[in-house]
């Protein structure tokens, strides 16, 4: 039974919310369905027919009464008062388990034989409930004899239809043979009635026919056609208005709360009259008045006790006026304040049924105990009535009944049932066992606990299985048995147990809870803007719980998407191609789970460029000017900024469109000038972002009528192609310039400044003119005319020219030069007379050329160069010239023919500069501590040569040593360095210099080799120290502190392989040996370098090679060689540059004895021995880099002490 039953929690839950605990326990015994329930429940009316009913004769009267109860509950009818004994008319029938009662009328029966009152009693022995009071009326039409009517033209008439009741009433309207046209002067009134105010001649029928429209029952049914007939009377006699409905002054009218108050005034009369509303004692409600049926109907809906008043009508015609008052009142039927509800107790309990109701006038409460008056019903000792209310106590099995309530007053009544049913039951939980509720996060979960029972059960709330009870602010507990967790989180998922216990026992029921993530649209579509013919597309990506299955729905516009190909959904993004102006609109994404749903829209607007303009008229139609209008194109979702407007000169130019003006994308008009002479065709194009629309249709033409010239044509110039000659040329007038047919040109001109009159030619067709025999450069006036057939254009204006040029008498005298420096010199020259120019002075022009380098001594091939001055100069600069040479130039005068004659040439000589790097540097014959360097004479030396500068520093992998510097003179081309470091980097730096200064620098790197000399080859058997010295033939063998150093691949260094001796016992005494010596010399070396000692050496200045044997450090045994770290022999790349920091970087190994090298400052002698001196301190040079602060190596210090 409990997985059956069916709750209105809504009506459940409310009661128990208002503190109603026996009236929910009632609503949930009236849905326990189950027929094996043990249960007692008295009847209950659960459907009726309405009060008045209405039936369609052409089908059965169907009286329904349906009722539950347990046991069944049994039927009885009255009908008008008295018991209906059904048995008796074979016509009527009950069916089957239930109390409705079916009469039949097809079979010759008559519906209005059956019309009365009719009333339903439901029975069982728990008690007696009984239904409304069911009014059935017959709609038939009373059938009667109608006269004909006869009147007067313009005299009122008034037709009657007398329609039948109907629930809600029929709608009435008037045909002949088609609806009959209604006006002021003919209108339908309220009761159906048709009204003329005054009738005329066309108004004369046979069949004015009134029909009724019962919606409820879909039939029509219709009155005995009427004729009319309106004979004619003249003159016809005007009047003044009088009232046909309502009849007198004066009426009242009661209308129901919230009913709609309708009122009429009709009025006859001869014009026809209007109408007028008005409320004495008010104004017409707002937003609730409509006037209907040509004023003559006032409405007002929702009516109030505050729309109780007067109402004023008023007709009037030119002669008139009539008024009629309708004093409203508004009253109101009997309606529910709280209707008695079902009560259920268990026994010794107590309640009450509560029946309030309101009106006007006040209705009147009556009570009744299983039908029958409570007055006569049998005692009930724990039942009091107390006017509206019935106060239980102390109730025990017998006190079960049907209570009925009935409230009524003079508009009408109100009738409900209510039982009270006595039960001891224990509990029951009508929740299914085990249901599961799925929520999503952060939102409330109630999870239900359905119960039942008498008394009414406690009920409690557990989580888990061995869960403590539910308290606290996290849970909110309805008194219907729910629970409600308001912000659900993953930790509310469980099971939760409902427990429901009263005095009769106790019942549990399990749900389970799980909690979801909640769906989220991560990347939500976006607003988009889009070209006609493109395509576009909207992602929608979705964030969702794992165990829910999405769905992603796209809406458009909030419906569905067209049914279109061009539209395709992949992954949850919706795709459009080649879209269309039917796509603009909102798109939506919808993700739907079964649990929530979120969406995002977004919407496209699909743009594109505007349609053209049409309908183009011209308007105002002058000579010189016209009005030109248009109809804008569509826009295309791209508002329009500018319209441009073209023109065609049918006339001279067929076919060619020109720009004519331009004006805002707001303007529809525009007023355009004009030429003359010119046959004018017009089109607008429009303009938006998005581009420009096709052009519009060409609007009509219009031929504007010829007139003289308006303008001059421009550009008049006057040169000379000869000597002899003036030419004169300017731009021809264009076609629609000419204003006219004959377009020709009137050419002038005389010699400026010498008296002579005008000389003019008239010519056609032509833009130039020859004048010949004219002298040389001679100026003259010029002026250039147009004139057509109708005349000439105004006077031009005079322009300056000249006749031809010749070349330049002269050359420019008094040529000066001035060196400025080694590559730059200043030429100055006196100017020529102007006359001897002979043309137009475009400046002077320099011929200049390299005669003699001067450090070669030697001349070189003539070159020369060309600088042009513009203007009238006097001087000019000569960049560029290479120092220490021989140069020679001429000045010569320039105009639009050309050059003059030249100047004498000039000699000048440029001094010494700086020369260019050496040609270049090679580093040959590198040895243990020498490298020959070899180099080339610059090539460009500026000058004479008086020494070279080589500058060098060792250069390790990171860092740079100290910087030395030797001068060498600049006839050598080769040196040899001496007393290097072994295996050491070196960077170079050299360059020349002259008397001037040093010239740019060449840079290089080399490194000095190993001594191999102590090591042999090892071909074929292991290594054996001190013995055979054998090793493969491309390796290399050292040794160093007790161990050998493997290095494989001389060629191209890659690492060491150690061969361990220290455990070696000769090797331990020497080494012994050794640190004792190291100890000696580490002390000596502290002593020298606070004095400052010298390192002897020297560096021969010649082409012989190094001594091979020569090293930095020397044992009398020769036990020692030498170490280099694998990074000192990468390879060399010529010209690489210096680090930025120049510092040196002291390495992590303490094996090496070349890393332990203190900085040298270098110094050269007079005859080129070198001399460094070791200090404790560094001491700065322009390239010299920061040296190590640590203690000096040991054997470094013997190098020093050595």
């Amino acid at each position: 039974m409990v997985n059956d039953c069916k709750l209105l929690y809504r009506d459940w839950h409310q009661l128990f919310h208002q503190g109603n605990e026996f009236q929910a326990m009632a609503i949930i015994l009236e849905h326990l369905t189950d027929p094996d329930s043990s249960l007692s429940q008295p009847p209950t009316i659960t459907q009726q027919s309405p009060k008045d009913y209405i039936v369609d004769p052409r089908e059965n009267i169907v009286i329904q009464c349906e009722a539950k109860g347990k046991p069944p509950p049994s039927f009885s009818w009255t009908r008008n008062g008295t018991h209906f004994d059904i048995d008796k008319d074979a016509r009527v029938t009950v069916k089957p388990n239930s109390g409705t009662l079916v009469i039949n009328i097809m079979n010759d029966g008559k519906a209005e034989a059956y019309e009365g009152v009719y009333q339903c009693t439901a029975r069982n022995e728990r008690g007696a409930a009984i239904s409304n009071n069911i009014v059935i009326r017959s709609p038939l039409w009373t059938k009667e004899k109608i006269e004909p009517k006869h009147v007067r033209e313009g005299d009122p008439l008034v037709l009657h239809c007398s329609p039948p009741a109907g629930l809600p009433p029929p709608i009435i309207f008037w045909m002949d043979n088609c609806k009959l046209p209604q006006n002021e002067r003919v209108s339908q009134g309220l009761n159906g009635d048709l009204y003329f105010s005054n009738v005329k001649l066309e108004d004369t029928r046979e069949d004015y026919i009134c029909y009724a429209r019962f919606n409820h029952t879909q039939t029509i049914q219709q009155k005995q056609p009427i004729s009319v007939k309106v004979f004619s009377a003249k003159p016809l006699t005007e009047r003044r208005p009088t009232l046909l409905t309502p009849v007198g002054s004066t009426s009242n009218k009661v209308e129901l709360r919230g009913n709609v108050l309708l009122l009429e005034c009709i009025a006859e009369g001869l014009p026809t009259p209007v109408i007028h509303w008005i409320k004495e004692s008010g104004e017409l409600p707002i937003n609730r008045t409509f006037f209907e049926n040509f004023k003559k109907t006032l409405k007002i809906v929702d009516v109030s006790e505050a729309d109780s008043g007067k109402y004023k009508c008023t007709a009037r015609n030119p002669l008139g006026s009539t008024h009629h008052t309708v004093t409203v009142t508004v009253k109101a039927a009997p309606y529910w304040i709280t209707a008695p509800r079902n009560l259920v107790l268990s026994p010794g309990e107590g309640g009450t049924l509560i029946c309030r109701a309101n009106g006007n006038p006040k209705p009147k409460i009556s009570w009744l105990a299983n039908g029958e008056p409570i007055a006569i019903a049998p005692e009930d000792p724990s039942r009091k009535v107390d006017g509206d209310t019935i106060i239980f106590s102390d109730v025990q099995e017998r006190s079960s009944a049907v209570y009925q309530c009935n409230a009524s007053n003079e508009y009408g009544y109100l009738l409900a049932n209510a039982f009270v049913n006595v039960l001891a039951e224990p509990p029951r939980i009508l929740t299914p066992p085990n249901k599961l509720y799925q929520v999503i996060a952060n939102n409330p979960a109630l999870l239900d606990c359905a119960f039942f029972g008498s008394p009414v059960p406690e009920i409690e709330w557990f989580k888990g299985v061995k869960g403590s009870i539910l308290r606290g602010d996290l849970y909110i507990f309805h008194d219907n048995g729910t629970l409600e967790i308001p912000v659900a989180q993953k930790d509310s998922t469980g099971t939760y147990t409902c427990v429901a216990r009263n005095k009769l026992g106790k019942v549990q029921n399990e749900v389970h809870l799980e909690v979801k993530d909640p769906t989220m649209i991560i990347k939500q579509p976006e607003y988009k803007i889009i070209q006609r013919a493109g395509q576009v597309s909207f992602e929608c990506t979705i964030k969702h719980d794992p165990t829910l299955i999405p769905t992603i729905t796209w809406l458009k516009d909030n419906g569905e998407l067209p049914d279109d190909e061009r539209f395709t959904i992949q992954k949850g993004s919706l795709a459009i191609m080649n879209v269309t102006d039917k796509d603009d609109g909102v798109y939506t994404c919808v993700a739907n789970t079964t649990l929530d749903s979120v969406s995002a829209t977004a919407v496209l607007t699909v743009v594109d460029r505007p349609n053209p303009p049409f309908d183009l008229e011209l308007t105002g139609l002058l000579d010189r000017s016209v009005q030109l209008s248009w109809i804008p194109g569509y826009d295309n979702n791209s508002p329009i900024t500018n319209f441009i407007i073209e023109y065609e000169d049918g006339m001279h130019e067929p076919g060619v469109w020109h720009y004519q003006t331009e004006v805002r994308g707001t303007q529809t008009t525009v007023q355009l000038k004009l030429s003359p002479y010119v046959n004018y065709s017009f089109r607008v194009i429009a303009v938006n972002e998005i581009g420009r629309s096709q052009p519009s249709e060409a609007s009509e033409q219009y031929l504007t009528k010829a007139a003289k010239p308006d303008e001059n044509p421009s550009g008049v110039q006057g040169i000379g192609s000869e000597p002899d000659n003036l030419v004169i040329i300017w731009e021809p007038l264009k076609g629609f310039q000419s204003n006219g047919p004959g377009l020709q040109y009137k050419v002038s001109w005389r010699q400026k400044d010498v008296g002579d009159e005008w000389t003019s030619v008239i010519v056609a067709n032509v833009s130039k003119y020859i004048v010949s025999g004219t002298p040389i450069f001679a100026p003259y006036e010029i002026k250039v005319q147009a004139l057509n057939d109708l005349g000439y254009a105004p006077e031009p204006a005079e322009v300056i020219g000249h006749s031809g040029e010749d070349l330049p008498m002269v050359a420019p005298g008094n040529v000066q030069v001035h060196v400025v420096n080694s590559t730059l010199a200043k030429v100055h020259w006196d100017p020529v007379p102007l006359k001897t120019v002979r043309g137009h002075l475009q400046g002077y022009r320099i011929y200049y050329w390299k005669v003699q380098d001067l450090s070669k001594r030697r001349r070189r091939h003539v070159e020369k160069k060309i600088l042009t001055f513009s203007g009238n100069r006097t001087h000019g600069m000569l960049p560029g010239l290479e120092p220490y040479s021989s140069y020679k130039l001429n000045v010569r005068v320039v105009n639009g023919k050309g050059e003059g004659p030249a100047s004498p040439d000039k000699l000048f000589k440029t001094p010494e500069g700086v020369p260019s790097s050496p040609s270049f540097l090679k580093i040959t014959n590198p040895t243990l501590d020498s490298l020959t360097l070899e180099w080339g004479s610059p090539t460009h030396p500026n000058g004479v040569l008086i020494a070279y500068t080589l500058k060098f520093q060792p250069s390790n992998t990171h860092e740079l040593g100290p910087l030395a510097e030797i001068r060498v003179p600049a006839n050598e081309t080769s040196l040899i360095l001496r007393n290097l470091n072994y295996s050491t980097r070196y960077k170079f730096y050299f360059y020349a210099q002259t008397s001037v200064g040093s010239g740019s620098q060449i840079t290089e790197e080399a490194v000095t080799i190993m001594d191999e000399g102590k090591m042999g080859m090892y071909k074929q058997s292991p290594f054996k120290f001190k013995e055979s010295h054998t090793f493969y033939s491309k390796c290399s063998y050292f040794f160093l502190a007790g161990s050998v150093f493997i290095k494989n691949d001389l060629e191209h260094p890659s690492f060491y392989r150690q061969v361990d001796i220290a455990t070696q016992g000769w090797f331990i005494g020497l080494m012994c040996a050794v640190a004792l010596l190291i100890l000696i010399l580490l002390i000596v070396c502290f002593i020298r370098r606070n004095k400052g000692g010298k390192y002897p050496g020297r560096i021969d200045i010649s082409d012989a090679h190094a001594d091979p044997e020569i090293q930095p450090m020397k044992e009398d045994d020769g036990t020692f060689g030498e170490y280099s770290d694998a990074e000192d022999h990468k390879p060399l790349k010529k010209g690489s540059r210096t680090p930025s920091d120049r510092t040196v970087k002291k390495e992590d190994s303490d094996d090496s004895l070349v890393d332990y090298g203190e900085g040298v400052n270098g110094q050269f002698n007079e005859d080129g021995s070198f001399i460094g001196q070791y200090s404790g301190k560094k001491e700065k040079e322009p390239a010299e880099g920061n040296e190590s602060s640590e203690a000096p190596s040991p054997v470094n210090a013997m190098n020093s002490f050595v």
